[in-house]
């Protein structure tokens, strides 16, 4: 179905709002911006910013329901025979090659993470994120492996697969604080999320392959 008028005018509004809210907290830190600023920036009212992003936070974590649910849909995505933790690295490595954003190395990450390490509500934010993708993780291998409610391995697969993703991306981060670029990285980010998922290989590489016979 073709996106209507007035649905385009809606998402272009709230991604305007979105860029110069970013724009200028990249500029001046997070907590240094107002929301009636934002506003201005934008050429909207206050109330309209809040009809688009109900907390001040939601203007940089915009994508917030993307990232959460990112590894479930890998998982839910996965090709036949491929267990969950082999779906996630297939799509670590595309991402790193590719550039591509959604597991946290692209050209300014470092300026991101210097300005939510500024800022105790962008860090509280952060926290939460992580903790959502973790359960939204093991609802999904719960369902895909049919466990039993009291079975704590979907949780635990969850919490080993999230915790190795967020400790790569805080290597490549801390190596462009540091001042190396994208470039320099990407092998010794790559040399290390091989190291990481095959540790994770020898404990849970197994859990929840999609058998070869299952009907798409």
């Amino acid at each position: 179905m073709s996106e209507g008028l007035r649905e385009r005018k809606k998402r272009e509004t709230r991604m305007r709002i979105s860029d110069m809210a970013t724009g200028l907290f990249m500029a001046r830190g997070f907590d240094n911006v107002t929301v009636a600023e934002v506003a201005r920036a934008a050429d909207v009212s206050v109330n309209t910013v809040f009809n688009y992003f109900p907390a001040k936070e939601d203007l940089l974590f915009d994508r917030q329901d993307e990232l959460v649910g990112l590894l479930s849909r890998i998982v839910r995505e996965r090709r036949a025979g491929e267990s969950a933790l082999q779906a996630v690295r297939r799509d670590f490595l595309d991402a790193l090659d590719t550039r591509d954003w959604r597991h946290g190395f692209h050209e300014g990450s470092d300026l991101f993470a210097r300005m939510v390490n500024a800022s105790p509500a962008l860090t509280a934010r952060l926290r939460e994120v992580n903790e959502l993708r973790v359960e939204a993780l093991a609802r999904t291998l719960a369902d895909e492996a049919d466990a039993d409610p009291d079975d704590l391995t979907p949780r635990l697969v969850a919490a080993q697969i999230c915790a190795a993703l967020h400790t790569l991306a805080a290597y490549a981060v801390r190596r462009m604080l540091a001042g190396e670029s994208v470039a320099e990285i990407a092998p010794g980010l790559r040399e290390q999320a091989e190291h990481a998922f095959r540790l994770l290989e020898s404990g849970i590489d197994g859990y929840c392959a999609l058998g070869e016979a299952r009907e798409a």
